[in-house]
């Protein structure tokens, strides 16, 4: 928790994905973590609104440490593909959302990642060997999450997640990426919990199949379609997505869950630095969101 002025802001942060550290770290470096990812969000905020860090009371909701991800995601090891077969369904379901060109595919149901980050990379002008890591990073991550309604990573996870809202009581939830899909589930979960803005960043929440289908609650069909609710605690949910960010596909939101007050399609990345937090808590759109919280 960082420290604030008078009458800060009180927010709680829910990360993405490459915040794992390893699942037997001890409650003090969990702590310790907690304090530096809080502060640097707080100052990533901070500089997009242009204001103290003093007018933020940011707490830091890290459930990482809740998902058994082994060693061989985090690095390239050379493999074409995922280890984890729900985890390479899952990227090849994300390859035909984005429309990936039949010669990358091979066989019926399996996208190479090679030729497929190279096929991303050049569809959104992104650099193809850190697209390649991290996309290996990203699909174990998720499938991890999302492996089983029931299974007790998922539940740990998202608990953790409605504790430190529940014990900060902040006015706004902003989550990012994963974080998205967590933090959605966390406040479905926990209706008691009430914040007034839920700010989701880069959320791969509409992604079908490998994410949408698999929510809870599941997504209900309104006579023609699948369609998500905003979670019943929140007033208020503004979605913000980077059209040059390949995990927040589809962009917009709307288009598959009832409830959200703004959609917004943005430019934030770069070409190294494509889906990180800090290019969207630094992002004009994130500060005029959060302004009129400030009273600014």
């Amino acid at each position: 928790m960082t420290e604030a002025g008078p009458n800060p802001l009180r927010i709680v942060a829910v990360h993405g994905v490459n915040n794992h550290f390893g699942s037997e770290m001890s409650d003090t470096r969990i702590e310790e973590l907690r304090r530096l990812k809080a502060a640097a969000w707080t100052r990533q905020l901070s500089q997009g609104l242009g204001h103290t860090v003093h007018r933020l009371d940011l707490d830091f909701a890290y459930y990482a440490d809740k998902l058994a991800i082994g060693p061989a995601a985090h690095g390239a090891d050379g493999h074409d593909y995922l280890d984890s077969p729900l985890a390479q369904e899952m990227l090849t379901d994300w390859a035909y959302e984005l429309g990936v060109s039949d010669q990358v595919v091979q066989g019926h149901a399996t996208v190479p990642l090679r030729a497929l980050s190279s096929w991303v990379a050049r569809k959104f002008d992104l650099a193809e060997g850190p697209l390649r890591v991290f996309l290996r990073l990203l699909f174990t991550e998720v499938s991890v999450y999302l492996e089983a309604e029931a299974a007790p990573a998922r539940h740990a996870a998202r608990e953790e997640v409605a504790a430190r809202i529940a014990r900060h009581q902040p006015r706004i939830v902003i989550a990012h990426s994963l974080g998205s899909v967590v933090a959605y589930e966390a406040l479905h979960a926990h209706p008691e919990l009430r914040p007034e803005l839920f700010l989701t960043l880069g959320s791969p929440l509409a992604l079908p199949r490998a994410v949408f289908h698999r929510l809870v609650p599941t997504p209900l069909s309104d006579g023609q379609t699948l369609r998500g609710t905003r979670p019943p605690g929140v007033t208020r949910w503004v979605n913000i997505a980077d059209v040059g960010d390949p995990v927040a596909v589809p962009p917009q939101l709307s288009s598959f869950f009832e409830g959200i007050a703004m959609d917004h399609p943005t430019v934030i990345s770069g070409l190294f630095r494509f889906h990180h937090a800090e290019n969207y808590l630094q992002s004009a759109t994130t500060a005029a969101t959060l302004a009129p919280y400030l009273g600014l």
